[in-house]
């Protein structure tokens, strides 16, 4: 889980409560720095017509509630607990709830900014798409509230941490401050920055996003309408798209999906028959820190069981060092010469939180994963994890190119024109806007 919209990096606990009890409702929440214990941070929650203040510590080397469990990052902390029902207490034994994440909004609406994209990510976007001179901003996972910046110099990419103080000025490296991102991004435009390594880093064109918070696509079509030059704005991000992107589809394809709930192992099996998937991949326990992650929807081995149409035998088990791999018989009913066999890979060594402290593990896994789908041909691998369930609201991110690409890679022809192109973000944009009435007319 990485920092997420919850966090707001420059409020105080009465902005805080202000706030909360002007646009959320019982069980919002967010997280902020504390302003008495610098370096510390606050969880302030809404109960009711209140607001409960939580201090967070920050040791430099984990999280936690000045006690109980420690957790390597603010992120996992707050997950932990918005997750685990009853965890969080008050003094009193009262139970504090974490619901529905409070949204902060992002500091600019510029397009260069890209939001929660990690350090991994923004390598791959200016290596394979950018050119040396292309930058972008993003935030900071490792120092909530900070940003960095993320520059392609001599076909290498540089990270330059941005720094926020508590005034809401920004600077690199403590140097000359300024009133917002967008000030410091078109200074440094005209001055170029030194690197440690003596490497000029230049700013010369700008990698902009294509994804957005849903909250902001209001300020993201008023920019695509306002570009002046004949090929900027919605063409921009359109131009690219018109080839048909007849490449995109991979041989390898898996189908990401939720975790089984007892309702939904039935459709889960007919899905699988239906793709004609071979390989499925679980990645959760079955019960994590005493919360059922996942009901089990396979028969053991030797037994069969019947969802509606659908019959799946346990053929085999096996149990490896990290993982157990279950072989079925997946059949319909109707079509009793058709009977298919499926390999379930169920990992079991990923750790509650944080990630596994050697990957040898997850990389034999992977290749014994791969070494069987290089010898089948069916259908997509199909991944899962736990069956959690996602919060309401629109604490989410959209890329309205991306996926009209991924539909024009599976079906020619959609979305021709630019017309088209700036239709879709105007639909997406009213059907946002239609939601936040309904929300706000429902409190």
């Amino acid at each position: 889980c990485t920092i997420n919209r919850w966090f707001h990096p420059n409020i105080s606990g009465v902005d805080a409560e202000t706030l909360l009890l002007e646009r959320g409702v019982s069980g919002s929440f967010l997280a902020r720095p504390s302003k008495s214990n610098p370096g510390d941070f606050t969880l302030s929650v809404r109960r009711g017509d209140g607001v409960t203040h939580i201090k967070i510590q920050n040791t430099g080397d984990f999280y936690d509630l000045y006690g109980g469990e420690k957790f390597a990052t603010l992120a996992e902390l707050v997950q932990f607990y918005t997750e685990k029902h009853g965890q969080l207490r008050e003094i009193n034994g009262e139970i504090i709830e974490l619901k529905y994440p409070l949204n902060c909004a992002d500091p600019t609406s510029e397009r260069w900014f890209h939001g929660h994209t990690t350090g991994r990510q923004a390598e791959i976007l200016l290596n394979e798409k950018g050119k040396n001179g292309s930058f972008l901003v993003r935030q900071s996972l490792s120092k909530p509230g900070d940003f960095v910046l993320s520059v392609r110099c001599d076909d290498k990419i540089i990270h330059i941490m941005i720094s926020r103080s508590d005034n809401d000025k920004f600077d690199i490296g403590g140097g000359q401050k300024f009133d917002s991102l967008s000030e410091l991004i078109d200074h440094h435009k005209h001055n170029a920055m030194v690197e440690r390594t003596g490497s000029v880093v230049y700013l010369k064109q700008p990698y902009n996003a294509t994804r957005i918070n849903a909250a902001m696509i209001d300020q993201r079509v008023k920019e695509l309408h306002q570009s002046d030059a004949s090929k900027a704005g919605f063409w921009e991000e359109f131009e690219p798209d018109c080839e048909e992107a007849s490449g995109m589809m991979k041989r390898k394809t898996y189908i990401s999906t939720q975790g089984c709930l007892s309702n939904t192992i039935t459709d889960f099996w007919k899905m699988v028959y239906q793709e004609n998937s071979r390989i499925i991949v679980m990645t959760t326990k079955e019960v994590e820190r005493g919360r059922n992650k996942c009901v089990r929807y396979w028969p053991a081995e030797g037994e069969v069981r019947q969802f509606d149409q659908y019959s799946v035998t346990g053929v085999k088990e096996t149990d490896y060092r990290d993982y157990t791999l279950r072989e079925f018989k997946l059949m319909k009913n109707s079509e009793p010469n058709n009977d298919r066999v499926v390999c379930h890979y169920h990992f079991k060594v990923w750790p509650d939180h944080g990630v596994p402290s050697d990957p040898g593990g997850v990389l034999n896994f992977l290749h014994d994963i791969n070494e069987r789908y290089k010898n089948i041909s069916s259908g997509p691998v199909v991944v899962h994890c736990s069956a959690d369930t996602l919060f309401p609201g629109l604490d989410c991110e959209i890329d309205i190119q991306r996926t009209i690409q991924m539909v024009r890679g599976q079906r020619s022809g959609m979305v021709q024109t630019e017309a088209q192109y700036q239709f879709v973000y105007l639909a997406v944009k009213q059907h946002i806007e239609t939601l936040t009435k309904r929300v706000e007319a429902s409190q």
